[in-house]
């Protein structure tokens, strides 16, 4: 028995370390890695047996070809090397008819390892094919932070231990931030509260002291209001302003009269008397701290509302004190150059730019060049992107060749003309850097690859000899690549002890002593005013919505990642497709507790089975997990109902923006 390092490879802030058992070849233990100063040994519920999807009975383990109709999931085993040899044809073909822009990529963070999820980059850009603008999580997010504090460094999160007031806002901590609860719980038992504002009651208000719920999209409303309130009673700090603030005057001015608790509490839901206690709660902490959500900014005024929400702590000098800040997300790209993997010079000629949100438009209505292939690694586009059936549709045309390179049979895969059978994070080699946290740490494979499965950076190489693509690049092993970017390391990286990295161990990436007052803007300030923007001042504008009753919430399942997962039966067994609604709703239109009823709106119809629970507020119904449709009561899951349009900035997704009416099951 061997007990070997790795890297938790999901989509999340945490990028934990974990200790894998390894007997006869296979993992058959995961444990939190004890010496990781994230984890601190502990592990989600998800990732605590990752090895029952490293070793699912459900992994691909062969190149598929398909023999079925598209979506049926009818396929027949056939060697890797007739796989690229159909793809070298397919694409040879529908490059001399229609050019390479007709080939498109279709990725995301289904690995956040640097290479394995940046491997298709230097290949799709040596062909000539579209590119793929991968926005689908939280670029409004980023652009809203950038807009106020540009590229200041967010705060560490030992930072909490010290702050008396915790503030979650528009986060599900316990679900997709689980580690954080590390810190939180000290803070706690120094005395600090805990806020926690959301669109419902998840299973994280069970933390808080406080739980503050808003209506959907109007979280940047209920900062105004509070900022108002600040403001009025000179609750500010006064001198952190004047040297550290730019715009607060004018900011002033426009909150004053427009701001006001009673017009806010319109707005939000939440009583004027509430908004006021929050805002002086806030102003007389000492030392308070906001852990900002992605959520919040899947709404059409998202950017916007993560703007404003970061102006709030620069009012109470929340900056130049211990314990306080503002965590959106780290940023730590400057420490590992991934220039050298994504390699943009490969690039010959400008080609068009796909937003990967708009797939089902891409596939359905593009003509110059329309989409004639769709590549898809490290994600599953028919669950998880918007407007299903728009990408239903286009993924079941018959003249359009798609190949997933994919580890379970999922939505997207059943409409795959060829599958090849990809590795775990435990059978290849990477490099991943956290964005909830300051780590670095490499992974090598613990494990050799299950069946005939091959990592995302190896099929590349194998693509780029098919295609006639002779540059040397793609004669590298992960490992190489990985190399070259430590063998130069950045000044930031080369400031820790960074060749532990070689034993797989974690380095954490310093922080200068005054880091939380360096504020990287054009001014040299935190820029309420931005002068740059379109509207250089935070202001309210309310989300889309659709012509519907019910404020629709796709919240995460703390089972769930995305749609990863899903293939877990131990995790998916029991309540699935749930869609939640409060008691006096469920009355009013005669809903019961454990019916089938039918989500609608002008995209589609999604099957749920209800739960009818108070911790829902009336006018919101709330679907947690994005799960395949085997997993369905009916034949779609919940990106039926969502939308293709496009946040406020960023060119980000608006999965959060959705009304639909609700009924009972014919």
């Amino acid at each position: 028995m061997q007990v070997l390092r790795s890297v938790c490879p999901f989509d999340c802030p945490d990028t934990c370390g974990l200790l894998v058992h390894i007997d006869d070849g296979k993992a058959v233990k995961v444990q939190g890695d004890t010496e990781h100063p994230f984890t601190r040994g502990t592990l989600c519920p998800k990732m605590a047996h990752y090895e029952r999807s490293v070793h699912s009975p459900q992994r691909i383990i062969t190149p598929l070809l398909r023999t079925g109709d598209k979506g049926s999931g009818k396929f027949t085993p056939i060697s890797w090397q007739e796989a690229i040899e159909c793809i070298k044809t397919k694409w040879n073909k529908i490059i001399a008819e229609y050019g390479a822009e007709a080939i498109l990529p279709y990725s995301y963070a289904g690995t956040m390892g640097l290479v394995q999820r940046n491997a298709g980059h230097p290949f799709f850009y040596s062909l000539g094919a579209s590119q793929l603008d991968r926005t689908i999580c939280s670029p409004a997010k980023g652009y809203g932070w950038n807009a106020v504090m540009g590229k200041t460094m967010a705060p560490h999160t030992n930072e909490i231990h010290h702050s008396d007031l915790v503030v979650l806002w528009g986060i599900h901590a316990l679900a997709t931030n689980i580690h954080i609860m590390h810190d939180i719980n000290i803070a706690k038992k120094q005395g600090a509260k805990v806020w926690l504002i959301d669109t419902y009651e998840t299973t994280t208000a069970q933390i808080a002291d406080q739980l503050i719920v808003v209506r959907p999209g109007t979280d940047g409303a209920l900062a105004l209001g509070m900022m108002h309130v600040i403001a009025r009673e000179n609750l500010i700090d006064a001198e952190f302003i004047e040297k550290h603030v730019q715009g607060y005057e004018e900011l002033k001015s426009t909150i004053l009269p427009e701001y006001s608790p009673e017009r806010v509490s319109e707005i939000t839901g939440i009583s004027s008397r509430v908004i006021e206690d929050m805002a002086r709660q806030y102003a007389n902490a000492k030392a308070p701290f906001i852990r900002l959500g992605s959520g919040l900014s899947r709404y059409s005024n998202g950017a916007m509302t993560v703007r404003t929400i970061t102006c709030l702590p620069a009012l109470v000098g929340v900056w130049g004190k211990p314990g306080g800040g503002l965590l959106a997300g780290t940023s730590t790209e400057s420490a590992l150059d991934t220039r050298r993997i994504t390699r943009e010079d490969f690039q010959e000629n400008t080609t068009r730019i796909i937003n990967m949100n708009q797939l089902g438009e891409a596939l359905n209505e593009l003509k110059d060049p329309p989409v004639m292939s769709l590549y898809v690694y490290a994600s599953n586009p028919a669950a998880v992107a918007p407007d299903q059936n728009r990408v239903l549709q286009g993924l079941a045309r018959e003249d359009i060749f798609t190949v997933v390179h994919e580890r379970y049979m999922n939505d997207t895969a059943k409409y795959a003309d060829v599958i090849l059978p990809a590795t775990t994070s435990l059978e290849h080699s990477d490099i991943y850097r956290a964005y909830g946290h300051y780590g670095v740490q490499r992974a090598y494979p613990v494990i050799p690859p299950v069946g005939q499965a091959k990592a995302n950076w190896e099929v590349f190489c194998l693509l780029a000899k098919a295609m006639g693509i002779n540059n040397p690049f793609f004669n590298q092993s992960a490992d190489d690549l990985i190399d070259s970017i430590l063998a130069e390391p950045s000044a930031w990286l080369a400031s820790t002890q960074h060749k532990v990295l070689f034993d797989g161990k974690q380095v954490e990436l310093p922080l200068p002593g005054d880091y939380k007052t360096r504020f990287k803007t054009s001014s040299g300030k935190i820029e309420i005013l931005n002068p740059t923007e379109d509207k250089p001042l935070p202001q309210y504008s309310k989300p889309h919505g659709d012509d519907a009753a019910f404020w629709l919430v796709n919240s995460p399942d703390a089972r769930l990642l995305n749609s990863s997962f899903n293939e877990r039966a131990d995790l998916t067994k029991i309540n699935k497709m749930l869609l939640q609604m409060n008691p006096n709703d469920a009355a009013r239109i005669g809903l019961a507790d454990g019916q089938l009823v039918l989500a609608a709106n002008e995209r589609g119809e999604v099957t749920f089975t209800l739960k009818v629970t108070a911790k829902v507020p009336e006018g919101v119904v709330v679907a947690e997990g994005l799960w395949w449709i085997e997993h369905a009561p009916g034949n779609r899951s919940v990106n039926a109902l969502t939308s293709q349009r496009l946040t406020d900035k960023g060119k980000g997704s608006t999965f959060y923006d959705v009304k639909v009416n609700v009924k009972a099951v014919d």
